[in-house]
C-alpha cells in the first residue's frame, strides 16, 4: 500500500501553491472592472466543466468510477422537468448580483488564454484515456481539476464576493459559494470512509483504491501537477490587474 499520508502532503503543498497565486491571493483587492473580468472568463472555464466530465466518462471504463462521475455531472442539472435552474444559470445569477451585466455578459469571449486552457484540459482527459491505467489518471484529473481546485478557488474569490452575496447576514450564493464547500477536499486521503460527502471525496474513495493497483504514484502525482499548471495558466492573464491592485 502506497504511503497516502505523503501523497496528501504532496497535494496540500499544490493546493497552497495554488492559494498563493498573485491573482487569487490578492482577488479581494482586484478592482471592480478587473474582477468583472476574472469572472466572465472563469464562467467559459465553468462552461467547459460538462464536456469535460463527458469526454472522461466516454474514457472510462470503471463501472463504479463511471457512477461517481455520472452522479456529478447530473447534479449540474438537477430537475429533469425544467423547473429548476442549472448550476450554470446559478453561476450567472451570481455574477449580476457581483455587478456584472446582462450586456457585459452577451458581449464577453474567451480570450486566446482562456481558450487555450480549455483546449489543454480536453487534451490532458483525452490523453490520460490511451492509457493501461486510465481509470486512475481520469478520475484522479476529474477529482483534482474539477473539484479539489474549484473549490481552492471559489474559497480565495469568496472574501471579495461576500460583501454583495450576503444580505442581513444570510448567504445568498446560489453557486460560487456552494461549490465552494461541495466540492472540496474535506478528508485526507488516508482517512477517506464511505460516509465522505464532498464531490472530491467520493472521488477520491475510488482513486485510492485504483492507486493501490499501481506500482507507483508517479502518474497520479504527474497529473494532479499538471492539473494545476492548467489552472494557474489561466489566472496568469490577470497578473497585470494585481499590478493595478499595488497602484
Amino acid at each position: 500500500m502506497h504511503d497516502l499520508h505523503a501523497l496528501d502532503a504532496f497535494e496540500d503543498s499544490l493546493i497552497e501553491e495554488f492559494k498563493a497565486h498573485p491573482v487569487l491571493a490578492n482577488a479581494a483587492g482586484l478592482q471592480d472592472e478587473d474582477f468583472r473580468a476574472l469572472l466572465l472568463q472563469r464562467r467559459f472555464v465553468s462552461l467547459a466543466f460538462t464536456p469535460s466530465y463527458d469526454l472522461a466518462i466516454d474514457l472510462l471504463r470503471d463501472e463504479e468510477g463511471l457512477r461517481i462521475a455520472r452522479v456529478i455531472l447530473r447534479e449540474e442539472y438537477p430537475d429533469g422537468h425544467g423547473l429548476t435552474p442549472s448550476h450554470r444559470e446559478d453561476m450567472t445569477e451570481d455574477m449580476r448580483r457581483l455587478g456584472v451585466s446582462r450586456p457585459a455578459l452577451a458581449a464577453s469571449r474567451p480570450t486566446a488564454e482562456t481558450q487555450q486552457a480549455i483546449r489543454d484540459t480536453l487534451e490532458l482527459i483525452a490523453d490520460a484515456g490511451g492509457h493501461a491505467n486510465a481509470d486512475l489518471r481520469l478520475l484522479t484529473i476529474l477529482r483534482f481539476w474539477g473539484e479539489v481546485l474549484v473549490s481552492v478557488e471559489y474559497g480565495q474569490l469568496w472574501e471579495r464576493m461576500t460583501p454583495l452575496l450576503t444580505e442581513d447576514g444570510r448567504n445568498r450564493s446560489r453557486f460560487y459559494y456552494p461549490h465552494h464547500v461541495h466540492d472540496a477536499k474535506t478528508h485526507s486521503l488516508a482517512t477517506l470512509s464511505l460516509l465522505s460527502g464532498s464531490h472530491s471525496d467520493r472521488l477520491a474513495t475510488r482513486v485510492t483504491e485504483l492507486l493501490a493497483q499501481e506500482e507507483s504514484t508517479g502518474c497520479f502525482r504527474e497529473l494532479e501537477e499538471r492539473a494545476l499548471h492548467l489552472k494557474t495558466r489561466f489566472y496568469d492573464q490577470f497578473l497585470p490587474a494585481v499590478d493595478r491592485v499595488a497602484v
